[in-house]
């Protein structure tokens, strides 16, 4: 049996959580001995589809005390078998295992998150790539990064990316039936870049609205952009039939980030044929290739001028659709999913 830490059954859906459970149901067609392990079934949310799993209740606390404590509790009394971590934490303490660290973003952007998050991260990410049989991450960029931080080598870590599931890849729409909005996905961490990339957009002065996805974050209520302009649209949180929609019908996408191990959102944009405005830092320009229209993050100007280019050029954002659904080809569920079935059979022997 292969065990997996289903804590992060419990939360909500950001890329993180994504590659988890994407990954699992193509790992689970090619292995039929998956189980998740959670520290309470009532508490997984509705939306993930969990048929073809066996998932077991382990009882005892909840958060970071489960995954420490109750989990490896149980593993040693089941015979410490593999354990599979997919999201950031594991048991730091129990040494069979595998483990996924997917950037170190709050290293480089500590503002992002609550000082108790950092120095809990702080001292777990260590401990987990010492502990661990082998290290997942999702790009080569946070391969290296993760690297030169902790001073490890490179061929300790493997790189499996995420990819875009089937039902992103919908019906092709003409560029005369789009609706006349852009669309982002919003986060109020501060590497996120949503500030700079709402004042780009007003300084634009385009007829069309933004949309963005996302609850508003006391940020964007504090800069008070709802009363400042009328065409920035604070959508909230969405299904991914919502979300697929909005994909479809958007002018084009927006993605400010100024850090990302990976970032899925213009990969779901491309599939939904929107073409993709995206940031030229971190894992970006390796993810996007040459499929995305690149703006420099921290120049306002920038962002700005490229936001004008794209609603102005119809020949551009054709080339930019094109070019997203090649650029997609890359990225599969199903051949992630082998190379993880191929790193499960290397620290089991088999």
């Amino acid at each position: 049996m292969i065990y997996v830490n289903g804590r992060f059954l419990k939360q909500n859906i950001t890329g993180v959580q994504r590659f988890a459970i994407e990954l699992l149901y193509s790992l689970s067609k090619i292995r039929g001995d998956i189980v998740i392990l959670v520290p309470n079934k009532e508490k997984i949310l509705k939306l993930h589809n969990l048929e073809n799993f066996k998932v077991i209740e382990v009882k005892g606390g909840d958060g970071i005390i489960w995954e420490q404590i109750t989990l490896p509790r149980y593993l040693h009394s089941v015979g410490n078998p593999l354990l599979l971590n997919l999201c950031n934490t594991s048991p730091v303490f129990y040494k069979n295992k595998i483990s996924t660290v997917h950037d170190i973003t709050f290293l480089k952007y500590p503002q992002s998150y609550s000082w108790k998050f950092r120095a809990v991260y702080r001292i777990m990410i260590p401990m987990i790539l010492r502990t661990s049989h082998k290290i997942i991450t999702v790009s080569e960029f946070s391969k290296i990064d993760i690297c030169n931080y902790y001073n490890i080598p490179r061929d300790s870590i493997n790189v499996i990316y995420n990819a875009v599931s089937d039902q992103f890849y919908d019906k092709k729409l003409n560029q005369s039936e789009k609706k006349g909005y852009a669309l982002a996905v919003s986060s109020p961490n501060l590497h996120k870049n949503f500030g700079p990339m709402i004042e780009a957009f007003q300084k634009a002065n385009i007829n069309l609205d933004l949309k963005i996805i996302g609850s508003m974050s006391g940020t964007f209520k504090s800069h008070n952009y709802e009363i400042k302009t009328k065409n920035i649209n604070f959508v909230g949180r969405v299904n991914d039939e919502e979300l697929i929609n909005l994909y479809q019908y958007a002018e084009f996408f927006i993605f400010p980030s100024l850090y990302e191990g990976f970032g899925i959102p213009p990969l779901e944009a491309q599939a939904c044929g929107c073409p993709v405005l995206s940031s030229n830092t971190a894992s970006l320009p390796e993810v996007l290739g040459n499929s995305a229209h690149y703006f420099n993050p921290n120049s306002i100007d920038d962002m700005t001028n490229s936001i004008k280019e794209i609603y102005n050029n119809k020949d551009l954002k054709d080339h930019l659709i094109e070019s997203g659904h090649i650029n997609l080809k890359r990225f599969d569920w199903n051949i992630s999913a082998n190379k993880m079935n191929l790193i499960i059979q290397e620290v089991l022997g088999v």
